[in-house]
């Protein structure tokens, strides 16, 4: 709900301005900081905390505005706690692909908005005396932000994803049923177009 109530202002903010192309053929490259917010889970008595890892950002412009982009991170390292103590942690990477649409009206400022999809894989599993296994898995990304224009080709970016992860849980080689993670992904990154 937050990420489509930050989506309808941002669409509104830039409703009333005719839009400048960000010319097709255009590639950029961002590289940054995300922060993953990583969603608790009740059910399993689990919580997954939160990282920082750096990013980095490749974005094609087939046609004017629209962008296809993929987001690439160092993997995030987890901790996984049950009943606020530590018992284990996990890897992963989360490499997410969107289509997006830049709302580009010739200013400083250029909101953007888009959706795709992300493939989690976890790998260095770790629960203290058992062996702990999560299952890799696809979900549906939608993805918000601002680049704010330092010169035509140079922006600092701040963004925010909403990525919806679910993964099945093994643990001694029994189901343990599924893991929620939905995060939020936060970034900030310096974006040079080409």
């Amino acid at each position: 709900m937050k990420l489509k109530n930050i989506a309808l202002a941002l669409a509104a903010a830039t409703a009333t301005t005719a839009a400048v192309a960000a010319p097709a053929g255009t590639w950029t490259i961002g590289a940054g900081a995300a922060y993953v917010d990583p969603k608790s889970n009740p059910g399993l008595e689990l919580s997954v905390d939160e990282d920082v890892r750096p990013s980095i950002t490749f974005e094609y412009f087939p046609v004017k505005n629209v962008g296809i982009e993929l987001l690439a991170a160092h993997p995030f390292k987890h901790d996984i706690e049950s009943k606020g103590k530590e018992v284990g942690s996990v890897k992963l990477l989360p490499p997410t692909l969107s289509l997006q649409y830049h709302f580009d009206n010739g200013g400083k400022v250029v909101p953007f908005i888009g959706a795709g999809v992300n493939y989690t894989t976890f790998f260095k599993e770790h629960l203290a005396g058992s062996d702990l296994e999560l299952k890799d898995n696809w979900g549906a990304a939608g993805h918000v932000g601002v680049d704010l224009k330092l010169t035509d080709r140079d922006a600092v970016r701040l963004d925010a994803r909403y990525i919806d992860l679910k993964t099945d849980v093994k643990i001694d080689g029994v189901d343990k049923g599924e893991l929620d993670l939905s995060p939020w992904v936060y970034g900030v990154s310096f974006v040079k177009s080409f």
